[in-house]
């Protein structure tokens, strides 16, 4: 009878249209496959993840949301911590090998990304396991025996290995043996599906060879999109163009109003639960020359909302449309007290925005990003005469009223 109830459920288009359509790009190696043994129970999914230390974005949220959305249907869904694969270093993005990190930062890492992700992710529907458990206690004999389940040639196809072989920079032994290790982690869970971004398919379907080399089972794997940030490059916190999870509800909403029109219907998509059937509409209006202002208002509001409340959106959609689009001033400016009368104006701004680096400080005067009683100031080299009462803007969305 619960086998019935669950069929019912996994054959509705909730199914279809959240966990293998909506926000994939890819199911691996075929979705009918996969869609055909969840009819028959639930499966056993994994998200794995190496904890950097670093700010969770919207970027990151669409893996996540999609593990999620698997938990909420009820399959067996587990998070697995890279503890033990972080400290071998996955070549990142860069095409440079990534810094090992010891197993108290590793935790504490977790800590704080764990408090990060749970604006999205209900742990208490998720099982939590670390890679540590298995690879600790591997062998020498253990290592050679799964090297032997591939070839060189193929641990060699990844792009970013091909990139370095044409460029003749190195590839260390450790980062070839990685996608291994991290497909090992499918045949110690015995899982039947592996999910994360589109940048890890070649990883991931390591794990589908290797599961089906030990256990002689099927995996499958589902990769999402990667997603553009505000500058049109794909969202990175190198770029800077990225919207944090915890961003506050003044500068989430203003920064998704700074993205551009293209991007509006895969962040509908991708990014919110509205019906898919209202997103096409939205998307044959603006395709039919709607203005596509309001269709963004829209989606700042409610990504906004989703990771504040109806409120805090409500506030952030007035501090936009008083400021930026109207060019007001909002109607309460922090207060700085700064002590010295005359401050270079990258000194100002470190004060100001004690979080940035004088290299993004510098960028933003360079590129007209700064103010001083509406006064543009582009020379990173000018000294600033200060008095009370002076408001700085920078950017779109901060203001700083200075106290001597």
């Amino acid at each position: 009878m619960l086998e019935m109830g669950y069929n019912m459920f996994t054959m509705s288009n909730v199914t279809n249209e959240h966990l293998l359509t909506r926000g994939v790009a890819q199911v691996l190696p075929d979705s009918e496959s996969l869609l055909a043994l969840m009819y028959k129970r639930p499966i056993r999914v994994y998200l794995g993840i190496d904890p950097t230390g670093a700010h969770l974005t919207l970027g990151h949220s669409v893996v996540l949301r999609k593990l999620q959305q698997f938990a909420d249907a009820g399959h067996d869904v587990i998070l697995l911590i890279g503890n033990g694969t972080v400290r071998i270093g996955d070549p990142t993005g860069k095409d440079s090998t990534r810094p090992m990190l010891t197993d108290s930062e590793i935790e504490e890492n977790f800590k704080d990304w764990q408090k990060q992700a749970s604006k999205i992710l209900d742990f208490s529907k998720i099982k939590i396991m670390r890679n540590g458990d298995w690879l600790d206690k591997l062998n020498f004999s253990d290592i050679v025996k799964l090297m032997a389940k591939t070839t060189v040639q193929q641990l060699l196809e990844r792009d970013m290995f091909q990139k370095r072989m044409e460029e003749g920079r190195p590839i260390f032994g450790h980062e070839v043996i990685y996608p291994l290790l991290q497909g090992y982690d499918s045949v110690a869970m015995d899982v039947d599906l592996e999910i994360g971004g589109t940048d890890q398919t070649f990883n991931m379907m390591m794990g589908r060879t290797l599961q089906k080399a030990y256990n002689d089972k099927e995996k499958w794997v589902l990769a999402t999109p990667i997603i553009n940030g505000t500058d049109g490059r794909k969202m990175s916190k190198s770029y800077g163009n990225y919207i944090a999870l915890t961003e506050n509800h003044i500068d989430m909403y203003g920064k998704l109003m700074s993205t551009a029109d293209s991007e509006i219907i895969t962040y509908f998509e991708v990014l919110t639960d509205l019906p898919m059937d209202e997103i096409k509409e939205m998307e044959k209006a603006i395709a039919g020359g709607a203005n596509p202002m309001e269709f963004k208002k829209r989606l700042a509001f409610e990504i906004t909302r989703q990771y504040h409340d109806d409120n805090l959106a409500n506030q952030a959609s007035e501090h936009f449309q008083k400021t930026v689009q109207n060019k007001e001033l909002p109607d309460e400016i922090a207060e700085v007290e700064i002590k010295e009368s005359r401050l270079n104006i990258v000194d100002l701004l470190k004060q100001l925005m004690s979080e940035e680096s004088n290299s993004q400080l510098r960028r933003l005067v360079m590129q007209g990003a700064v103010q001083v009683d509406n006064q543009k100031i582009t020379d990173v080299g000018q000294v600033v005469t200060l008095t009370s009462g002076q408001v700085v803007k920078v950017g779109k969305r901060n203001y700083y009223k200075i106290k001597v």
